[in-house]
């Protein structure tokens, strides 16, 4: 049985991993001080502290919060002396510069450093033993750094984003092809929505983009509850959100990712036009999920857009519309909703076509469809052949670089660059635009067929949003209606415009 002393030595353990998964494995920080204890013990020492880090072990030791609290311990106890105890001498430290200085901090203070697979000493033999480990240990961190980083580029070569995910997508694992990103919902939706209400105007501000992400309790946001406008930022000028990769650490512009894209690139250079301009659209007015026609029906007597409000009863609150404008005779006069919604419902109703119509619709439908893909086909091809010439003058660009011996003339060659590989990429986005199977035909007719036969049954279901939709297509410009007299007679849109003359025949369920 070993003997301790009458006076024990105090000891100081230090353990550190590179990383929080490392904390769980084989070398993680309990089996690190599990060991650091047994060795103790064996010696006879009293262990009367613990530091552990979770941080890389290159550079500055100063930025290990465990070694700074380990310093800081033995700063405050300046009259005793202390044996630090580390498990291994690479976890002390893998940078001779700082290996050499921490070194010098620990003599400083009066500690004695130990460790239990390598024995310290003051020899010119046993320093340079020392610095030698810390060498090796300096070219193995900075190898698998290299190591690291020439994966990371191949693999983001090969189309496959490697970084961290940015808001509104996260990894999954795909047999063959490894960690991919995919859509999160709802995030993606939001984001999406920020992008779309800024381009729009709907947002005049970055800073209005981050207030209406921050109404969405689980979209991320900082320590105290906010959305920094960094942030709105940085998710705004983010390519990834495209289906495209940019890097300029790893030389990459508007690669063509293997991920599912969130917004198009036409909506993602509307946003940097927005953003580069300064523009401040007035952020547009809440119209309420209540009024299906407002921003559509107007004033009769003045033409002004009429205005929606709830009236307050003795018992409940009352749905109305009224013109607000001060000179006009209907100032200030209210018209219920169900009303003005109803009478403008039976107009609807009345555009519904007869069963002779469908025929004709179907008939203009396949010639506007063939049309179309005529010319899509012509889109096609003189975007390929743009996307050529592209290539080839992005080509000679690279040329000149490479003889270019100006750091100013190639910052502007490589910014050339980035911007033709971003109009090949919304080329290649609108001829992907251009490309619909035949089978698209039978879906869209069908959606349209639904939509002319009965427009009245969508607009009957009640949804805001789908009566809204109804409005638009249905009509050209504002319904007009008048207090006493009811709605006037709107211009239709040009579909039931087409459809009403098409044939001089009786083919309206409403009249001919």
């Amino acid at each position: 049985m070993k003997l301790l002393p009458s006076i024990a030595v105090k000891a100081i353990i230090y353990c550190r991993v590179s990383s929080k998964a490392q904390e769980t494995d084989g070398s993680g920080l309990t089996s690190q001080q599990t060991r650091c204890e047994r060795y103790a013990a064996d010696k006879g020492y009293e262990v009367v502290a613990t530091f552990p880090d979770t941080v890389s072990g290159g550079g500055d030791f100063m930025r290990r919060k465990g070694m700074v609290a380990l310093l800081s311990f033995l700063d405050a106890h300046p009259n005793e002396r202390f044996v630090v105890i580390f498990d291994d001498l690479k976890r002390y430290s893998r940078d001779v510069e700082f290996h050499l200085k921490l070194k010098r901090e620990m003599d400083a203070r009066g500690a004695i450093r130990e460790c239990l697979n390598f024995k310290f000493s003051d020899t010119p033999e046993g320093e340079l033993h020392e610095i030698m480990i810390a060498a090796t240990g300096q070219y193995e961190r900075k190898s698998n750094a290299r190591q690291v980083a020439q994966k990371m580029k191949a693999r983001m070569d090969s189309g496959y984003y490697v970084l961290r995910a940015p808001i509104g997508y996260e990894y999954r694992k795909v047999p063959g092809r490894g960690r991919m990103l995919f859509p999160v919902e709802p995030l993606a939706s939001i984001i999406r929505e920020g992008f779309e209400g800024f381009a729009s105007g709907r947002f005049a501000t970055q800073a209005e983009v981050s207030r209406f992400f921050e109404t969405f309790p689980n979209f991320p946001r900082n320590k105290d509850g906010l959305v920094l406008r960094q942030k709105v930022i940085d998710i705004l000028r983010h390519p990834i959100y495209t289906g495209h990769i940019c890097s300029d650490h790893y030389g990459i512009h508007w690669l063509k990712a293997h991920h599912e894209p969130i917004i198009s690139v036409e909506l993602f250079q509307k946003v940097q036009e927005r953003r580069s301009i300064h523009a401040h659209a007035p952020k547009r007015a809440n119209i309420g999920d209540d009024f299906a026609l407002r921003g559509v029906a107007a004033c009769a007597a003045c033409g002004a857009n009429l205005r929606s409000s709830w009236s307050k009863g003795k018992y409940k609150s009352y749905p109305y519309y009224l013109c607000q404008t001060r000179k006009c005779p209907s100032y200030g006069k209210s018209i219920p909703r169900d009303r003005l919604e109803g009478e403008v419902g039976e107009i609807i109703k009345s555009l519904q076509p007869g069963p002779k119509l469908i025929d004709l619709v179907t008939a203009m439908f396949r010639e506007a469809w063939d049309a179309k893909r005529a010319q899509a086909k012509e889109i096609v091809a003189s975007s390929k052949q743009e996307m050529v010439r592209l290539d080839k003058e992005i080509d000679a660009i690279l040329d000149r670089i490479l003889s270019a011996t100006n750091d100013t003339v190639v910052r502007r060659f490589e910014q050339k660059v980035e911007q033709l590989e971003q109009r090949k990429a919304l080329m290649a986005e609108n001829m992907h635009k251009h490309v619909e199977p035949e089978s698209a035909y039978t879906e869209k007719l069908e959606l349209a067929l639904q939509f002319l036969a009965n427009p009245w049954k969508l607009w009957d279901s009640g949804n805001i949003k789908v009566r809204r939709l109804v409005l638009k297509l249905t009509f050209a410009g504002p319904v007009a209606y008048c207090r006493n007299q009811g709605a006037r007679t709107p211009e239709i849109s040009f579909p039931f415009k087409v459809l009403q003359a098409g044939t001089g025949i009786e083919v309206w369920n409403g009249g001919s």
